[in-house]
């Protein structure tokens, strides 16, 4: 869910809840609010402003604001303009702008209709790092109703701080490197009733990468009098029976955020709205925090917050290999190879070429390859006598489909 949704369901939430009786809200006098999402950390890329309107209904796309004006100051007084994407994101440039710890900055944002927003002075604060992520095995219950699924449990330990209470939020990226089990082998190309053609595909797309990001609300804190740093916080449980993340290779890179204690507090008041599982009267209504202000009018809500977070991260590798001790179970992908003859048909009996355009060309199935008779040659022209089986994959046994890509990450290190 993306943070506009959530905020919006945590206003629901706030509304509903703040009354005696249940009652469904009445948005017919509904007015939309400026929401703003965006952070700036120490990390040498660009950083993003987006801008966007709530909306009445939660499964609406936002509308986009696109002709704001928006710039960040520093405790300095130096003035950054953000380019206008005209998509409703605003970006600084890597080569002119980068977050400094201990520094603050302050988001200011002016609108078409002349309304002027302006967020909190924000500092950097430091971030203790990463020290380290290990994995091991575990059991959650999910789903409803509940199923306990043995997996593997991500977790990470925060460096040591030096006497501070410190907040923490992460995110991640997960890459994971998988097999496809009915990739193309060969091309055929018909010729006449006795003879076709084979041709063995010399970059056969047999490895498959996939991609996914945290969705989840991931926080937690140091306190200065309880011990220094955060020990086996789990990032990611992963449900191997459920997924083929762990049938090769699997990667997991760790964003560690340092957040301040108002913002960790915004954080967890989203984390209990998505928690409310839906009924807004089940929990109690939360504080409205955000850090951002209509400079003309105090009393106009503006949800979002603009993040300022130094920024620490740490990248594993986890080779099945390694998790053979651990016996998890094991993923198994419905995969069936379809073989098919001539002879597995009633008369009149269809020739390969029939045989072949029958699967093929309705899009659900590859074609794998041929099977033929010992001491074929396979590679050029093959006569129909030597020919045993067409064999054939379902397109999702034979493609490295969507979210899936066949190129190989520059950073990728095989194990």
């Amino acid at each position: 869910m993306t943070l506009i949704k959530k905020v919006f369901s945590f206003l629901l939430l706030v509304i509903a809840a703040s009354c005696i009786d249940p009652y469904i809200p009445n948005l017919r006098n509904f007015k939309s609010m400026l929401v703003v999402e965006g952070l700036i950390s120490n990390e040498n890329s660009s950083y993003k402003i987006k801008l966007s309107k709530t909306f009445k209904l939660q499964n609406t796309d936002p509308e986009k604001v696109i002709d704001a004006y928006v710039y960040i100051t520093d405790g300095d007084g130096i003035k950054t303009v953000l380019q206008n994407c005209n998509n409703g994101s605003y970006k600084t440039d890597s080569t002119s702008f980068r977050g400094t710890i201990g520094q603050k900055y302050t988001l200011h944002i002016l609108t078409s209709d002349g309304k002027e927003y302006k967020s909190e002075e924000c500092t950097m604060l430091n971030n203790a790092g990463i020290d380290n992520l290990n994995y091991e095995k575990g059991q959650e219950v999910s789903g409803n109703p509940g199923v306990l699924y043995t997996g593997l449990r991500i977790l990470l330990n925060s460096a040591a701080t030096q006497g501070e209470d410190q907040y923490y939020r992460w995110t991640f990226e997960e890459v994971w490197k998988t097999l496809v089990p009915g990739s193309q082998r060969y091309t055929y190309t018909w010729i006449n009733a006795t003879t076709c053609t084979f041709r063995a595909i010399p970059d056969r797309k047999e490895i498959c990468w996939k991609r996914n990001y945290s969705g989840d609300i991931l926080t937690n804190s140091v306190i200065s009098a309880g011990q220094n740093n955060i020990t086996q916080q789990e990032i990611q449980f992963i449900k191997p029976i459920l997924s083929d993340r762990l049938t090769k290779e699997y990667s997991i890179l760790v964003k560690q955020y340092s957040i301040s204690k108002k913002e960790f507090e915004f954080w967890n008041n989203l984390k209990k709205t998505g928690e409310a599982g839906g009924d807004i009267f089940a929990s109690q209504p939360y504080a409205v925090i955000n850090n951002i202000h209509n400079v003309n009018d105090a009393s106009e809500m503006v949800p979002g917050y603009f993040e300022v977070s130094a920024l620490s991260q740490k990248r594993i590798f986890i080779p099945t290999s390694e998790l053979d001790p651990l016996h998890l179970p094991q993923y198994r992908i419905d995969c069936t190879l379809i073989n098919k003859s001539p002879d597995d048909y009633p008369e009149p009996k269809p020739t390969w070429d029939e045989i072949y355009h029958e699967f093929v060309d309705n899009g659900h199935y590859t074609f794998v390859y041929p099977i033929a008779t010992a001491g074929t040659v396979l590679e050029g022209k093959v006569l129909t006598s030597s020919l045993i089986k067409f064999v054939f994959s379902s397109k999702a046994c034979s493609m490295c489909e969507s979210p899936g890509f066949t190129t190989k990450p520059d950073y990728w290190i095989d194990l």
